[in-house]
Parts: structure tokens; C-alpha cells; sequence
């Protein structure tokens, strides 16, 4: 398997093992900048071991936090071995007041974390020894590594779909295509370049073929499945899969081409149980609270700039009617990043370089500190910290009657970051709007508390970085 599930989230296995390679070379360059500072004789620090392993896990574990954070891991794809230890290096820098500050916690068992050089020391040995395991992971393991050998069952419209929406390069992390074989009876709309011929039965393609999956994705099952064929083939081993189910697993989205309202009833997910929801509620308290107080000198500073440009007199909060869950309205507030007439003409999707943006606004809107003021909404309940960012009215009504399923994005809270923020850029017109949906709804079906916290740790990546801010 190319992909583990964890509370029901798929994370790509070689990421997995990637994150307890990096983990485990931590814990040794922690080790080794001890072994120099303080010891320096192999026996004495072997008897000394169980005294320095806290303060190294610590140390590792606090570097993995940050790493995940500023998607250190994920960069691989996107800007190869050298953008990764770019963002490395930032990770280890990040990291040196974390691990000072768990020192002033905890500093009756976590000692070795007291001194500013040994932390120093071991962030650059980490450094060099991340590089060097990396490049000899990646070199080992080759870019096909933990690769499935796919075919897909069908080469109607929804075989196209799977076939325009995971073929880059970005979402076929996980498998190789061999190909679309067509069923009878079924319109071929795949190119000729990507069918393959099946001649006689699937089972005897499969095994002369390394074919470790199959992907059911015909138009129409009641036309006939193969399925005596199908069963020897899962007989054999060969994993037998819907094409919804693939699309989502591989391209962490929901496909709204390829689903039903059965197949929303059928398939796993789209619940949370109370337990869940306590959970869920005591992270949006904890972290709001959190967040308010390390951001207010941002707060106050913000208040100042907006004053000082458009004058005493001027507003600092722009608050808006969104919906929120069951379709209910509420105001949202936001710190006004617009000139006060910048709707005098009516709601208008934002744009990029859009001209009613002040100078002030232009700023606070990149590093998304115009959002901060929502955090009174979590803490009164009407939005959570994770969830689908919330649309206004008429804008909801336009778009719920264009686009399949888009009011179950009401299902849940709205909130102030969420997965389609992670994933995707802006929405400003009704196509993003649809890509959206599909990440949200993808949120929804999948929700917990290991995926809220991925995406409130992976949010530190959006506001470092600028990724989807308009």
C-alpha cells in the first residue's frame, strides 16, 4: 500500500517513513551534540543514556512538529531535495525557542535542553545528517518506490474524469496507470493512447501483468460488471476499488462527477460522534484562546495602521453576513482591508489585485492577520477554528443552484482555516468554488481531531509562505 489510513485521513506511506527516518537522525544529532559537549567517553555516556533519550525525543519531536508545519516533507514534490532543506534549515531555526521554552517547563527531567548551545549544536549536526539520509533515502528508494500498478475498469466519461484529474504529477504520487480497458456496451471517451486491450478474461491479464489494483469507473454497472472476473482477480490479491473511492484516496478530494446521493449514504465517513464533537470543541476553545493571546500585539499594531491611514474615524472591523451550519446567517468580522465604499455597488467576488484594497489591507490580507478578529466567532460558537470557509447568502444561492451537493458543506461549522485552504488557492468565481466544494466535502466525510490538527499546524505554512491569500 502506497497510503496509510489514520482517523481516516490518508497520509502517503513514504512520507510516513520519511517523518521516522527524520526523527530517529534528530534523536541522533541530539545525542551525539551531548556526547561532545558534556561527555566524550563512549561507556560513560552509554550509562548515561536513559538521562539524555527525554530531552532528544523532545527535541525530535519538536523539529517534527515544526517540519510538518512548514511543509517540509510535501516540498519534496514541488521543489525537489533542495527546497526541502531550505525549509529545513527555517524548521530547525523555528524549533530552538520551542525547545527552550519546554525546557522552562519541564526542567526536572529535560536538562540537556537548558543549554541554548547544545540545542545550537544540534540543529546543525541535524542539518548535515538530514541531508545526508535524504539524498541516500531518495537514491534507494527512487521515485517509483511504494508505486501501485493501476487499471482502470472502464473508458466512459467517468474513467475520463479519473483520467484528467490524477494524471499530473502532482496527484500520481501513489501509482503508476497501465491503462483504461472499455466494456462492452460502454462510449469510449478515453484516447486511444491510454486503452488497452484485455484480450480473454481480466484474471488472465492480471497475472501476466504486476496489475496490484483495479479500478472500477463504468458509467453504468447495470450494463454488467465482470464480476465472476473480478472476484478471481481479488482472489488473487489484486485490490478491487470504486473509481470515487481511488479518486478520493489519491487526490484527498471528493470527485462530484462520479457521486450520488447513495453513494453519500453507503460510504464510510460523514459522521461524528459526541465524544468527536467535545473534542472538537475544547481544540476551537483552546486554540482560539491560544492564538488570541499570542496575536495581540498583531491586534493592536493592526488597529494602529488602520487608523493611521484612513483616520480616527474610520472603522476597524468589517462585519458581514455569512452562512454558517444548517444554512443559518451570522456575522463574520474581519479587520476592514477594503476602502468603507468598496461595496456601494453590491457584493462582488474579490479579485486579485483588486483596487478596493487599501495599503494596510493589502498587507494584512497576505499574512491573513485580517482573520484574526473570527476569533471571537469561535469562541461564541457560531464558527469552529477547522472548517469550510463560510460563503455570503447570495452567493450561496447562486452557487447551491449551479453546483451539485454544495449545501452540505452546511453540514458542519464553518471555520477559520480549513482542508480547501491547505489544498487550493482563492475562490473568486464559480469553477474554484467547485474545486473547493471537493476538498470540503472530502473535510467533511473524513473529519477528526488528527485531521483538524493537521490542518491547524499546516495553516503556519499557508501564512509563512502566502499560499491562496487575495
Amino acid at each position: 500500500m502506497a497510503h496509510v489510513r489514520l482517523f481516516r485521513h490518508y497520509i502517503h506511506l513514504p512520507f510516513v517513513i520519511l517523518g521516522l527516518i527524520d526523527f530517529i537522525v534528530l534523536v541522533c544529532a541530539f545525542s551525539l551534540a551531548v556526547f561532545f559537549r558534556f561527555f566524550g567517553d563512549v561507556s560513560f555516556f552509554t550509562q548515561s543514556i536513559t538521562y539524555i533519550y527525554p530531552s532528544a525525543l523532545v527535541f525530535a519531536g519538536l523539529n517534527l512538529l515544526v517540519m510538518t508545519a512548514i511543509g517540509v516533507h510535501q516540498s519534496r514534490v514541488d521543489e525537489g531535495l533542495s527546497g526541502m532543506m531550505l525549509r529545513t534549515i527555517m524548521a530547525l531555526i523555528l524549533s530552538i525557542p520551542l525547545s527552550l521554552t519546554a525546557f522552562l517547563i519541564a526542567d526536572d527531567w529535560l536538562w540537556y535542553l537548558g543549554g541554548g548551545g547544545i540545542i545550537t549544536t544540534a540543529s546543525v549536526f541535524g542539518f548535515f545528517l538530514l541531508g545526508i539520509f535524504r539524498t541516500v533515502f531518495f537514491t534507494v528508494v527512487g521515485d517509483e518506490a511504494f508505486k501501485r500498478d493501476v487499471l482502470v475498469l472502464g473508458a466512459g466519461y467517468r474513467a475520463k474524469q479519473l483520467l484528467e484529474d490524477l494524471r499530473t504529477p502532482f496527484n500520481r504520487k501513489g501509482f503508476n496507470l497501465v491503462g483504461f480497458a472499455p466494456i462492452p456496451g460502454e462510449p469510449v471517451e478515453v484516447p486511444a493512447q491510454h486503452l488497452i486491450n484485455v484480450s480473454g478474461s481480466l484474471h488472465r491479464y492480471v497475472l501476466n501483468k504486476p496489475v496490484r489494483e483495479i479500478v472500477v469507473a463504468v458509467d453504468d454497472r447495470r450494463k454488467g460488471l465482470p464480476m465472476e472476473d473480478l472476484l478471481e482477480c481479488k482472489m488473487e490479491g489484486v485490490r478491487i476499488v470504486d473509481g470515487a473511492a481511488f479518486y478520493e484516496r489519491e487526490s484527498r478530494k471528493v470527485a462530484l462527477e462520479m457521486i450520488t446521493h447513495g453513494w453519500l449514504v453507503f460510504s464510510d465517513g460523514f459522521t461524528v460522534s459526541s465524544v468527536a464533537g467535545a473534542g472538537k470543541r475544547a481544540l476551537d476553545i483552546l486554540t482560539s484562546a491560544a492564538l488570541l493571546l499570542v496575536s495581540s500585539p498583531l491586534i493592536l499594531l493592526t488597529i494602529l495602521a488602520i487608523k493611521i491611514e484612513d483616520g480616527l474615524s474610520a472603522p476597524i472591523f468589517y462585519s458581514q453576513e455569512r452562512v454558517g451550519l444548517g444554512g443559518r446567517v451570522f456575522k463574520v468580522h474581519k479587520f476592514r482591508s477594503m476602502r468603507t465604499d468598496a461595496e456601494k455597488d453590491g457584493a462582488v467576488w474579490a479579485r486579485k489585485n483588486d483596487t478596493r484594497v487599501t495599503r494596510v489591507g493589502e498587507f494584512i490580507r497576505k499574512v491573513r492577520i485580517d482573520e484574526l478578529p473570527q476569533i471571537f466567532n469561535v469562541l461564541n460558537g457560531t464558527m469552529a477554528f477547522v472548517g469550510p470557509r463560510p460563503e455570503r447568502p447570495m452567493f450561496v444561492e447562486q452557487l447551491a443552484e449551479k453546483i451539485p451537493f454544495y449545501n452540505e458543506r452546511h453540514r458542519v461549522k464553518p471555520g477559520i482555516t480549513g482542508w480547501a485552504q491547505l489544498c487550493f488557492a482563492y475562490a473568486d468565481n464559480e469553477e474554484d468554488s467547485r474545486e473547493k466544494l471537493r476538498y470540503d466535502l472530502y473535510y467533511i466525510k473524513n473529519q477528526s481531531l488528527l485531521l483538524d490538527l493537521l490542518v491547524i499546524i499546516q495553516t503556519v505554512e499557508v501564512v509563512l509562505f502566502k499560499k491562496g491569500s487575495r
